[in-house]
């Protein structure tokens, strides 16, 4: 089983995990390309920094607004998700990418005065001299519009859809107003989705089959709001993170910001401590800044698990039956559950009572999502009562590699025996899917030739040997 391991000793915010998925292998091209696909007028930078000494990347989602990355301002760079960076009173924090309406007034030492007004994710606007606000939101609906919109693989959409909904769920209780009312001011906005939705493409890249994390660093201080002074972490990333294990070390900041929350939940994180696994891959993510005592850093691990191939684990098995459904409906509840982190769904019809047919829906997940996919197919269906069960599940150890097609790069998966012999090998769907979508040639086609690839390269290894 592929991993990837986030260890979150210094918090996470969105650029911070952009900025570790390229150090660990995700060409800066394929993040740039998804930001390009969403057209919201964005583009992305990378560069090398060193924190505490270390080398790492640091990642920037830049508008037409935006200064370069190098310009000096004491909120480093001017980067929207002002995450990781410490505020110029030592007991306060704060990160644009909260969602609390708060108004604070400071002097930065360059003759700019800054009032930051915030209501919603990333909603803020920045009087400078020349008195310029930002004046445009975009709702909930539009940013999924978005994400619907774009050219861009279905496992992407689904997992950013699902992230959307999240934040947008987390911001309307914390305000006591209907999901439908949630706006993000545009500038802001458009930092948020290309966080979060090429996040879910290079986690896509990685090719990783399950997400873990170490504890998280949450930071301290406190952060002046429209309801008054509240402590760190912020509301909406309280909200998102639920019951994840969380800890405050170093200088007082916002170490976790609601991006960063909302991705660890879209990619349906478990926290354990670092299992036993041989490292492929390894990246550090840069925050905005030094932080005296802690490096302002998260580091990815990406590699295969070392448990036995032959060792059996637990598998939650939930299954209803449903007679009065259409079938759209059930379509539609498939894939929320595999977005919600369901290993399989699958339906098959049958007889009921009474001479009726029905549908027969069935969940394959880990045995921790049974309460969170129990309640998303009480919620989404007309079913009244469903069964689950705990059964063992044996699995071959896979990998990924990848080739050149005459039409772009296409990931092989690759099954193992134990002895380590392949057991199969087949082109991943959604690349070739993408791939002849692209270039209007039958998906058969690509499949065919990249299945042939691989061989021709495998072949040419073993005679080497």
């Amino acid at each position: 089983m592929r991993i990837g391991y986030l260890e979150c000793f210094s918090g996470i915010s969105g650029d911070m995990l952009l900025g570790a998925l390229v150090d660990a292998g995700v060409p800066l091209s394929h993040l740039t390309e998804t930001a390009s696909a969403l057209d919201v007028g964005a583009r992305l930078e990378a560069r090398k920094v060193s924190r505490g000494g270390i080398a790492a990347t640091k990642v920037d989602v830049l508008t037409s607004e935006d200064p370069a990355p190098g310009y000096d301002h004491s909120h480093d760079a001017h980067t929207h998700e002002y995450a990781h960076e410490e505020h110029a009173h030592a007991a306060h924090s704060e990160s644009a990418a909260h969602s609390h309406a708060h108004t604070h007034s400071h002097s930065h030492g360059d003759t700019h005065e800054h009032t930051h007004e915030h209501s919603h994710e990333h909603e803020h606007t920045h009087e400078h001299e020349t008195a310029q606000t930002h004046e445009h939101h975009r709702s909930l609906s539009v940013i999924l519009g978005i994400i619907r919109s774009a050219s861009l693989p279905d496992q992407v959409k689904q997992r950013a859809t699902r992230a959307f909904q999240l934040l947008g769920e987390a911001e309307a209780a914390i305000h006591s107003i209907p999901v439908e009312e949630v706006h993000f001011h545009e500038v802001g906005a458009v930092d948020t989705i290309v966080d979060i939705v090429c996040a879910a493409a290079g986690a896509a890249f990685l090719g990783v089959d399950r997400w873990l994390a170490s504890p998280l660093n949450v930071g301290s201080g406190t952060v002046n709001c429209a309801h008054g002074t509240l402590p760190v972490p912020a509301p909406a990333t309280l909200a998102l993170l639920g019951d994840a294990p969380v800890y405050a070390a170093g200088s007082p900041m916002e170490r976790v910001t609601p991006t960063g929350a909302t991705i660890l939940r879209m990619l349906d994180v478990q926290y354990v401590p670092l299992p036993a696994m041989r490292i492929a891959s390894s990246g550090y993510g840069a925050g905005g800044r030094e932080t005296p005592g802690q490096p302002n850093l998260l580091r990815l691990l990406v590699g295969e698990s070392e448990a036995v191939t032959d060792a059996t684990e637990p598998i939650a098995i939930v299954e209803t039956v449903i007679d009065d459904s259409t079938p759209q409906l059930l379509a539609y509840v498939s894939e929320l559950l595999l977005a919600a982190g369901a290993w399989d769904v699958y339906r098959v019809p049958v007889q009921m009572k009474k001479g009726r047919t029905g549908v027969q829906l069935t969940v394959l997940c880990r045995p921790e999502l049974v309460p969170a996919l129990r309640d998303l197919i009480f919620r989404e269906t007309t079913t009244i009562g469903l069964h689950w069960r705990l059964e063992n599940k044996s699995s071959l150890q896979r990998e990924f590699v990848e080739v050149q097609t005459q039409w772009g790069p296409v990931k092989i998966k690759i099954a193992r025996w134990p002895s380590g012999e392949v057991a199969n090998a087949a082109p991943e769907y959604e690349d070739c899917r993408q791939l002849a979508a692209q270039h209007s040639v039958p998906l058969k086609q690509v499949m065919q030739q990249a299945a042939r690839l691989y061989a021709d390269v495998n072949a040419n290894a073993r005679k080497e040997c």
